[in-house]
This record gives structure tokens, sequence and C-alpha cells, in this order.
């Protein structure tokens, strides 16, 4: 892990643990196992001023190019929840793939449990996206 640890932007972390906090996680296991992991990693994340926040660490709508050890590669955006959209490869944080890859960096490797089975994922690119609502959302 480039950093140490996950790195959260102070908004965006106080965001994730009021969902996390007020929703019943998942209707599934193992979205419920992802988020609880998440919910564990957040405790030893650094956590940041946005002037402060590396620009190689993913985010809310960030774009990041990811890289299976079983072969496939994807290029997905993280969004909040009432923005996704999988046509549009946005991918909710509340999913096992959002959960694994927010916080971590470019360069980093991720192993986690995905309801297909456990997969060793490589953090390709990532590349920061303005959304105008990113900040009145939370």
């Amino acid at each position: 892990m480039k950093y140490g640890s996950l790195i959260l932007e102070k908004k965006e972390y106080v965001y994730i643990k009021r969902i996390l906090n007020i929703s019943g996680y998942a209707e599934d296991f193992e979205t419920q196992k992802s988020l609880q992991r998440l919910i564990g990693e957040l405790k030893n994340a650094q956590i940041v001023n946005e002037a402060d926040m590396p620009e190689d660490v993913i985010r809310f709508n960030s774009k990041i190019m990811v890289y299976s050890e079983n072969g496939w590669e994807k290029v997905i955006q993280l969004v909040i929840p009432p923005d996704k959209d999988a046509k549009q490869n946005k991918v909710s944080f509340l999913t096992p793939m959002g959960a694994a890859l927010f916080g971590y960096s470019e360069g980093d490797s991720i192993e986690w449990d995905f309801p297909s089975g456990k997969q060793k994922l490589k953090i390709v690119t990532v590349t920061q996206v303005e959304s105008q609502n990113k900040i009145n959302t939370y």
C-alpha cells in the first residue's frame, strides 16, 4: 500500500461513516462482508483536508483502471449510491468493488472477497473527475 493506510478526505469520510451507520449495509452476505472490511479499514485511515488529498487516491467520482489477476481490465468510476449506473460503469462505494477500491491509490494491489470469490486487483490508474454535486452531496 503506497501510503501505508487508506486516505480519505474529511467530508467524504463523514459521508461514508454516516451512510454505513444508517444503511442496513446490504441484502447479500458478500456485500455485507465487504462493507464490514471497509469499516475496519476506516479505523486506521488517514483523514485529510481537501487541499492535502493526493491526486492518485481513489475517492468519490474518481475514474479507475483496474486489472485483475484473472485477466480482465476495467475502467470504472466510483460514485455515491444515487449516482450508480452500470451502463456507464459508475460503481457505488456500497458494492464489493467500490468498497474494495475506496481510499487506495494508483499502483496499489488489493486482495478482496467478491461474490465470485477472492480476487487480486491492481490499481493501474486513478483520474480525478470533478462533479458539480460532490460537496453538496455530503
